[in-house]
């Protein structure tokens, strides 16, 4: 029982941990994605879209790129983009980089697991879009994007007002209340999964022996770098497996990427589990809703085909350039977390930021139009399980804090 208690205050401290360490990451990356969000709308990203093909998967990639992390945020955004015109390679494009090459989910990689996976992730985010797009141009299923089209025909419009200069509206307070909305609304998006995401993490880290991980990523362990190409493959497939049964996002996903590394599962098996976010059943669902179950079952071809590609030229490319990362580097649970260095003042800073979009959003609200960026519907049941379960953590962490502090 002791073992336990002791444990529990150890998963409760670590969480925490992780929590304060990646705090001002979030607040930062939140807060240039939602001045994004509010001063470059989908309508000008359309139209911006030529119709030539290489241009629009440019250009596709580069609006993902500084667009949300958000899954669901850029499921809707790609279907909006691909209704309004754009090509479906495009909006594919757009949905692999705005959940891939993301400015803040390259912060958070950075501060949990070190630079070779910052390059991974963003190398890695081209080479999905570049797989996926000589896959379309392969297979060219015009049929099935024709029937895509036409499926959207009948859902509601989601037009978004494009008429204001950026450059005036970018001095007015009322313009910087509504990223303060968006902000918050980025917020609501992921807090959830990031609960659930950090408490599973810091569970993990005290509770789940090496030895779990072991037989779950074949010859994997701590210290282990050298893999044959089979064990390598079959770590890229459990990844995903991994990222489907934590049902979290990319941003939750991230300590408990770490985690993964650091118990010496391969570095290709650790970016396919961070690139799994697009292959789980909510989004393969979402699809379904939009385009129709043939389509949605083709993006998920595309995905973990992409996906499986992807790992395997990073893993051996890595190797080949002697630039692996040491899973040694990442002991995450080892940490001081809280200590006197430039996390505890960035997280102040940026804290004090928060807070200040906090008071505009609250007291300009009334005169903010709720004309904002479209999310994907979830599952009510989801983000019912997913609320319940982040209260249920709340309470753990409060339980496990109290245990390793005061008894």
């Amino acid at each position: 029982m002791d073992d336990f208690l002791e444990q529990w205050g150890e998963a409760a401290y670590t969480t925490t941990g992780f929590f304060w360490m990646a705090l001002w990451a979030f607040i930062l990356g939140y807060i240039i994605s939602s001045m994004i969000q509010i001063f470059v709308t989908e309508q000008r990203m359309q139209k911006t879209m030529g119709k030539n093909e290489s241009k629009s998967v440019l250009l596709g990639t580069f609006f993902g790129f500084i667009s949300s992390s958000c899954s669901f945020a850029a499921l809707a955004s790609a279907k909006s983009l691909f209704k309004k015109g754009a090509s479906f390679v495009s909006s594919i494009a757009f949905l692999l980089a705005s959940t891939n090459l993301v400015i803040e989910l390259g912060i958070i990689i950075s501060i949990f697991l070190g630079w070779q996976f910052v390059v991974g992730e963003y190398i890695g985010g081209l080479l999905l879009v570049l797989i996926c797009w000589i896959l379309i141009r392969v297979i060219n299923p015009k049929k099935l994007i024709e029937k895509a089209r036409k499926n959207l025909e009948g859902q509601d419009s989601d037009e978004i007002d494009d008429s204001k200069d950026w450059k005036k509206q970018i001095q007015k307070e009322e313009s910087w209340a509504r990223v303060a909305k968006k902000y918050k609304m980025e917020w609501q998006m992921v807090w959830k999964d990031v609960t659930v995401g950090f408490t599973i993490a810091g569970i993990v880290a005290a509770f789940v022996p090496d030895s779990f991980f072991q037989t779950l990523f074949i010859n994997s362990g701590q210290g282990k770098t050298d893999f044959s190409i089979l064990e390598v493959l079959e770590h890229i497939v459990v990844g995903p497996i991994a990222a489907f049964l934590t049902f979290i996002g990319s941003m939750g996903n991230i300590p408990l990427a770490a985690l993964l590394f650091g118990k010496g599962v391969s570095f290709a098996g650790v970016m396919a589990f961070i690139f799994s976010d697009l292959v789980v059943f909510p989004v393969l669902r979402i699809n379904a809703k939009y385009y129709g179950w043939k389509m949605s079952l083709f993006i998920l071809f595309l995905l973990f085909t992409a996906l499986i590609g992807t790992s395997l030229a990073l893993h051996y490319s890595f190797d080949l350039l002697n630039i692996l990362p040491d899973p040694s580097q990442v002991k995450i649970q080892d940490k001081d977390h809280f200590k006197l260095d430039y996390t505890f003042y960035l997280n102040i800073v940026f804290l004090a930021i928060s807070g200040y979009l906090i008071y505009l959003g609250f007291f300009k609200r009334k005169n903010i139009a709720h004309s904002m960026s479209e999310m994907a519907p979830k599952s009510p049941l989801l983000e019912k399980i997913l609320k319940y379960a982040a209260f249920i953590c709340y309470v753990w962490l409060t339980g496990g804090l109290v245990i390793k502090f005061m008894l």
